[in-house]
């Protein structure tokens, strides 16, 4: 099986969304790909119960893709040897009549992962640059007091929108927060079967609405709006990583991959240490049980 370099799917400079890849080869088979995700997946379960016992950083995974990306079988894939204390997944939906009474960042900022945590969000803040942006009248729902029509959305609000975000961020990892974000990059063609596989198979009729296809037709504007998200916002500190994903089995390996090599290069998550009194009566504490 290749080797990878998560560097290879950081994005570190501008890109153009056309020319990044939404297949990757790793010259094994889907057995061997599975193989290699569970072990990875249970290698970042331990750095995750020691970060739980370090508790000094928390971990944010922001996933964003098109519709059938396969956002939901990658948390659970990836994060299945996980024990539950440590872990916490939101999925954000149309926001409700409380989230639109405060800024929208507030919900976000509220289910952020305590320290010692690992944090998911499921659609993300982003939503706010991406479908808005596409649609620019659900920005009437928020209530701003500088915008009162369509009209009134001009670059300048995207330009401050972009801004605030990337503040955000920056707070949250100078304050402890390891933040990843993830495109997972599906392409037109892949969707299209995915979308198929949802009609013909009656179990999974749930997973579709009619919504799905008025949204597939502004595909090349929502590709524009992500394009422009993923440069305006992808910095050192919270970098975005492109996942491609028209394979699932190599898109849950690649995420794990990326954040077990990542918190590995933390030298200093490591479990606490008993303190020196407690530490030296060891041998006391045992005799005193293998006594009862």
């Amino acid at each position: 099986m290749q080797k990878i370099n998560i560097n290879d799917f950081k994005v570190s400079s501008q890109v153009d969304i056309k020319n990044l890849p939404t297949f990757v080869d790793l010259n094994a088979d889907k057995k061997q790909v599975e193989k290699a995700l569970r072990t990875v997946s249970k290698d970042l379960a331990d750095i995750q119960n020691t970060m739980y016992a370090h508790g000094k950083y928390a971990v944010l995974m922001c996933i964003q893709g098109m519709d059938t990306a396969g956002k939901d079988s990658l948390i659970r894939e990836v994060f299945k040897e996980f024990n539950v204390r440590g872990i916490e997944a939101h999925s954000f939906k149309k926001p409700t009549d409380i989230e639109l009474k405060h800024d929208y960042l507030w919900r976000h900022y509220i289910a952020l992962p305590a320290r010692g945590k690992f944090g998911i969000f499921n659609r993300t803040h982003y939503e706010n640059v991406l479908v808005t942006r596409v649609h620019p009248n659900y920005l009437m729902y928020e209530n701003m007091p500088d915008i009162n029509s369509v009209d009134d959305v001009t670059e300048k609000f995207w330009e401050r929108r972009f801004e605030e975000i990337n503040n955000f961020e920056k707070h949250i990892a100078d304050n402890g927060t390891i933040v990843f974000k993830f495109f997972l990059n599906i392409s037109k063609d892949e969707q299209k079967n995915r979308l198929l596989r949802r009609l013909n198979k009656p179990n999974k009729h749930w997973k579709f609405s009619p919504d799905d296809l008025d949204e597939r037709m502004l595909w090349d504007k929502y590709q524009t709006c992500y394009e422009d998200a993923i440069n305006r916002t992808s910095k050192p500190h919270a970098p975005w990583f492109n996942i491609p994903a028209d394979d699932k089995p190599t898109a849950r390996y690649l995420v794990a991959k990326i954040l077990y090599d990542t918190l590995k290069t933390y030298s200093d998550i490591k479990e606490p240490e008993l303190p020196a009194k407690e530490k030296a009566n060891i041998g006391m504490y045992k005799q005193q049980l293998e006594n009862e």
